[in-house]
């Protein structure tokens, strides 16, 4: 038996490595392929490409941080909004909610999740921008003029904008960083809670001193999930930003995404045009991995720290 049982184990950690072996050369033939079609614009634009924010396909010249800005700046607007919605909706539903509003909430969550990214765009540009534009500029007109927030939110607003993208992008990452989050909070022992109350804690202190402090380090990784998820979508984002290449402090003004300005511009891009745009991959590309690898260390510095406590 327990040769049969060192055989079953031998085959199972080949599965695995071969498993794990695979995904990693995946990622590298997606980066050296990627990588080998943006040379031409890497090497005719240099640095530039990074640190310049000029993008002019009829005068060769394509710099990429306006984009780059334009991603970062409606992803962080999307966690904003989606980060306390989905934490708030987690614990709920394994918190407080009674067992018949559980599975139904829980249902409403993921149909979200099966939802298309393209009719979240669709919503977004034909219902949620127009309507929107007049809350913009109530806002605009009553901050402008005041230090700090009238330059985030001053000037002439716009429906199309930062600030409708990570919208859409909050209401499309919930799902995922709900869902992380219920079963990281699920995971923990029924003893921390019981213990919490045996000690007369409200149950808010038994949230915030057994149950948060426990998963954390979960909600981390389910929070940078989400963060990836906002960096790389493409048709929802291309219809409510602008498509201005713009840097700008405003959230309200129009702006640009690497994901977005790919989609739109690409059919129609010449050869040294479409070598940037799958440029702007690489970078995404870089910037993903990043995130996760972010991430991951986060997860396990809080992981150790919860261990030690």
């Amino acid at each position: 038996m327990e040769g049969h049982g060192g055989g079953g184990d031998s085959f199972f950690r080949g599965v695995a490595l071969v498993a794990g072996l695979t995904v990693l050369a995946i990622l590298a033939l997606i980066a050296w392929s990627t990588t080998n079609k943006a040379w031409p614009a890497f090497t005719s634009q240099g640095l530039s490409f990074i640190t310049s924010d000029v993008w002019d396909p009829p005068a060769g010249k394509f710099g990429a941080l306006a984009f780059i800005y334009g991603t970062l700046l409606s992803s962080f607007i999307a966690l904003l909004f989606a980060v306390p919605v989905s934490i708030g909706i987690a614990l709920f539903t394994n918190e407080a909610a009674p067992r018949r509003l559980r599975t139904p909430v829980t249902y409403v969550i993921d149909l979200l999740a099966a939802v298309p990214s393209v009719v979240y765009g669709l919503w977004g540009v034909l219902v949620l921008a127009p309507n929107i534009q007049p809350v913009y500029q109530s806002v605009a007109d009553a901050t402008n003029g005041i230090p700090v927030l009238g330059a985030i939110f001053g000037g002439v607003a716009s429906g199309k904008s930062f600030m409708t993208a990570g919208l859409i992008l909050a209401i499309m990452i919930v799902p995922i960083v709900t869902s992380l989050s219920r079963e990281v909070i699920a995971t923990v022992p029924s003893s921390q809670r019981e213990a919490a109350f045996g000690m007369g804690a409200t149950r808010w202190e038994m949230i915030r001193y057994s149950v948060l402090p426990w998963s954390r380090g979960g909600i981390t990784g389910a929070v940078m999930l989400g963060l990836g998820r906002a960096m790389g979508e493409t048709i929802a984002v291309a219809l409510v930003i602008g498509s201005t290449a713009q840097i700008t402090s405003h959230v309200f003004f129009p702006g640009d995404a690497m994901a977005a300005v790919i989609a739109n511009q690409f059919g129609e891009a010449g050869a040294l045009h479409k070598s940037a745009l799958i440029g702007l991959g690489v970078v995404l590309f870089v910037l993903t991995i990043l995130v996760n690898v972010v991430a991951r260390s986060i997860v396990t510095r809080l992981d150790r720290r919860t261990q030690g406590a």
